[in-house]
């Protein structure tokens, strides 16, 4: 199919990650199907990824898939944190283009159509560019710190105020599937292979129900994964501070050296207690630095599968295909 045939039939697959949206599920399914029909002919689907969750989640969804013929459930074997599941979504659909969105109606399915228009205009990646968030001053002052601080930072492309809701072509999707880590940051693969990208200016909605997943401590950590996985620069400020430390010490060597020459050395406990906190401090900060590096390197060295699957549940128009093995890993 040509991308820029208007024309043309397009297969879409909206990918979602869930996670506890019992909440969010029936107005969910009722809003991206709607979205999927606004596009037109073509073999939809829509593959929700149910992260291990501890509520309802999965039974809701169960529930529907006899309502919504194009719902494939892919149900993870335990919870494995959003970026895995987000890449279990990308492993498992078959769209000729992606969107994946986030399961608690913050990301709007309507803007499907806007995003398969700037791909039929020729755009491999179509990513939301968040102009409002509905979350407090300060979270916002801390995304939107993140996110130009990783540019700053990042030895490749970095989309500023984007997250994971976006469409990708198949063709985008392939490349990124085919990127070999394991510790996934998707927006920065996503970025990283380059192609055409297109940003759109989105609005964040409130939530439809529920509360966040994503604790303070858990979006400290996706923002070090991106920093660590994208940057050396850490590592180079590391070295610096080492130079640093060298030529101050250097440098109050030469004082301590010209005023004992003088008659008048440094006296006292406390000046020798304030260097040693300090050299200190810098020492253990280079040390976590390294260690977040070495840490990761080990996490990759292993091997492990980034998810492993408990069963794909098939729509109802797939239902007479096999599924293959039921249980799996990617």
């Amino acid at each position: 199919m040509s991308q820029s045939d208007s024309a043309a039939p397009l297969d879409v697959s909206v990918a979602i990650p869930l996670f506890n949206e019992e909440g969010n599920i029936v107005e969910l399914m009722t809003q991206v199907n709607a979205a999927l029909d606004a596009i037109g002919p073509g073999n939809h689907e829509i593959l929700a990824v149910n992260d291990g969750s501890e509520d309802e989640t999965f039974r809701s969804l169960a529930a529907l898939q006899s309502r919504f013929h194009r719902l494939r459930i892919l149900n993870l074997s335990r919870n494995f944190g959003h970026q895995a599941a987000v890449t279990a979504a990308l492993e498992h659909v078959r769209g000729d283009v992606v969107m994946v969105m986030d399961g608690d109606l913050q990301d709007d399915p309507g803007m499907l159509a806007t995003f398969v228009a700037e791909y039929r205009a020729g755009a491999d990646v179509v990513y939301a560019r968040r102009e409002g968030r509905p979350e407090g001053l300060l979270r916002r002052a801390a995304y939107a710190a993140h996110y130009r601080m990783m540019s700053m930072l990042s030895d490749s492309p970095v989309q500023v105020d984007a997250g994971d809701f976006c469409l990708m072509s198949r063709r985008a999707v392939d490349l990124v599937n085919g990127l070999p880590e394991k510790q996934r940051y998707v927006r920065g693969l996503r970025a990283w292979i380059g192609l055409k990208q297109v940003g759109v200016a989105v609005n964040r909605h409130e939530r439809h129900s529920g509360v966040t997943k994503y604790s303070v401590v858990d979006l400290f950590g996706l923002a070090f994964s991106g920093l660590f996985a994208f940057s050396r620069i850490p590592l180079r400020v590391a070295t610096l501070l080492g130079l640093m430390t060298v030529a101050g010490g250097c440098v109050y060597g030469i004082y301590v050296l010209i005023a004992r020459v003088a008659g008048s050395p440094p006296q006292g406990f406390a000046t020798l207690a304030l260097l040693q906190v300090i050299f200190s401090g810098m020492l253990l900060l280079v040390l976590g630095v390294i260690g977040e590096y070495v840490g990761r390197i080990y996490e990759e060295v292993k091997k492990r599968p980034v998810y492993v699957v408990d069963k794909l549940y098939e729509s109802e128009q797939d239902r007479g295909r096999e599924s293959g093995n039921p249980i799996s890993a990617g």
